[in-house]
């Protein structure tokens, strides 16, 4: 993904992911790179950024999403990140014959 918004190095949460974003008369799917931040002197807030490769979309303009969130939205969403993760894991093990875990 070139000609980014964001930094992307080594400390980047996700790299490459995939995307799709949905409009009202659109779906396009592309690579996205997601990043959870704060501050690096005095944080006040958790920073949970995304940015698309955008290089061949018509209907968005090259942009970053910027979520601020406190310390308590940010363990309500990592929370709710853990959950769902822990039910995915949970089907494609039940999907591979194996045993579940309650």
């Amino acid at each position: 993904m070139s000609d980014r918004l964001m930094s992307v190095n080594a400390y980047t949460t996700l790299d490459y992911v995939e995307a799709t974003a949905k409009g009202q008369e659109f779906e396009w799917e592309s690579v996205a790179v997601v990043n959870a931040t704060t501050d690096t002197e005095n944080p006040d807030s958790v920073h949970l950024q995304l940015e698309f490769d955008n290089l061949s979309e018509r209907h968005l303009p090259k942009h970053m999403e910027d979520l601020e969130l406190t310390p308590e939205q940010a363990r309500a969403l990592a929370a709710d990140l853990e959950k769902h993760a822990a039910r995915v894991e949970n089907a494609s093990t039940e999907n591979d014959g194996g045993e579940t875990s309650t």
